[in-house]
């Protein structure tokens, strides 16, 4: 039976609208009245025609979708606040996001621009990446669970996922999943794994830029078929993001694009550029080199100088004190032997001759001519 509008939930969340609907359940729009939020509170509905052993299972997979969300913390994974055990069923409270579904996008608008369509597989993928770092596999990748906001595009409904080293609640022989975007590999009975959930990841891009599912019209069995046998897959508004299906929608998971090219590749095609392109090399970067001060003493400019003439005075080493020649002034004083430069002052003197206009020279330098 499903909760009434105004149900207060573990005395704390009050259920406001339903905001969607689904075979097993309904995601409410409800108040935090503890910390007076708006959040969305996931209501698992059980028919009541199941046994306890389905019963278990599903309340089972619900809590397990709770704590696989929560060990993840990425902007592209929906963030869960709580999980609550009422009315024997568990509830999961989510934050609430105001955008739509990618399938409710695609029915509305129809087939999508390809650099959209790569904008938001870059974020899913980026969500992937995170969710498999965890040893969690999503295994229910499909436009009917991915958010997209207006800047945002959220991987939700973790109810399928598995959680590495946790025993399995799948009945033996059962392939858990939506029909169009199960990887081959789950279909022939093999294991599950991070490259399951690229190929559901491509599926789900094929149809959001194509418009359309990859099976068509052909049943299941027989799309499968198509593809076992190496029937190329038609893609005819894919444009830039063909390569990047055509590598994720390969049947031998072996030879499947991997997460991070694929990251590498949407972001390329995202940007307005092609999913092929090689990487542009970067220049390396010439450590400037430093010129080792000199050791000596510094003198400080004056500050009457001109920049120029203040920077050569500084440079300079200190030159001995100058007397008049013979003849110059009224009076003759003694002519002491001026001593001779050392070779680096020859040097310095004869750069700052070269490179600076006499009115620039140091005051000794001009002195000595």
């Amino acid at each position: 039976m499903r909760a009434p509008s105004g149900y207060l939930l573990a005395a704390r969340y009050r259920l406001v609208e339903p905001v969607g609907r689904g075979g097993m359940g309904t995601v409410w729009r409800a108040h935090d009245e503890l910390l007076d939020r708006e959040v969305a509170v996931k209501e698992v509905r059980l028919p009541n025609v199941l046994d306890e052993e389905l019963r278990a299972e599903l309340c089972a997979r619900t809590e397990r979708e709770g704590r696989a969300t929560a060990m993840v913390a990425h902007p592209s994974v929906i963030t869960v606040f709580d999980v609550v055990t009422e009315d024997d069923r568990p509830w999961i409270v989510m934050e609430l996001l105001r955008a739509r579904s990618l399938e409710q996008i695609i029915q509305a608008e129809g087939p999508l621009p390809p650099r959209r369509v790569a904008e938001i597989g870059r974020q899913i993928l980026g969500a992937l990446r995170a969710v498999h770092a965890k040893g969690i596999l999503h295994r229910d990748v499909k436009p009917s669970n991915v958010l997209v906001t207006e800047d945002r595009a959220v991987l939700t409904d973790f109810g399928l996922a598995a959680l590495e080293g946790e025993v399995s609640i799948t009945q033996a022989g059962i392939v858990l999943g939506s029909a169009g975007y199960i990887a081959p590999e789950r279909v022939l009975g093999s294991k599950a794994s991070p490259a399951a959930d690229l190929w559901s990841l491509g599926a789900t891009l094929y149809t959001a830029v194509e418009g359309r599912g990859l099976h068509g019209r052909r049943t299941a069995a027989a799309a499968l078929a198509a593809l076992t046998s190496g029937e190329p897959i038609p893609m005819t508004k894919a444009g830039p993001l063909a390569p990047v299906l055509d590598a994720l929608l390969r049947i031998d998971p072996h030879t499947r694009l991997d997460s991070v090219r694929a990251s590498l590749m949407l972001a390329r095609v995202a940007a307005g550029g092609s999913a092929e392109e090689p990487l542009t090399p970067r220049r390396p970067v010439r450590p400037v080199a430093m010129m080792t001060p000199p050791s000596f003493t510094r003198r400080p400019a004056h500050r009457g100088l001109h920049r120029a003439e203040a920077t050569a005075a500084a440079l300079s080493p200190p030159l001995p004190r100058q007397d008049r020649r013979p003849g110059e002034g009224m009076h003759r004083k003694r002519v002491e032997a001026r001593p001779s430069l050392s070779a680096y002052a020859r040097f310095k003197a004869t750069v700052i001759k070269l490179c600076l206009p006499r009115r620039f020279w140091p005051r000794e330098l001009r002195k000595r001519g």
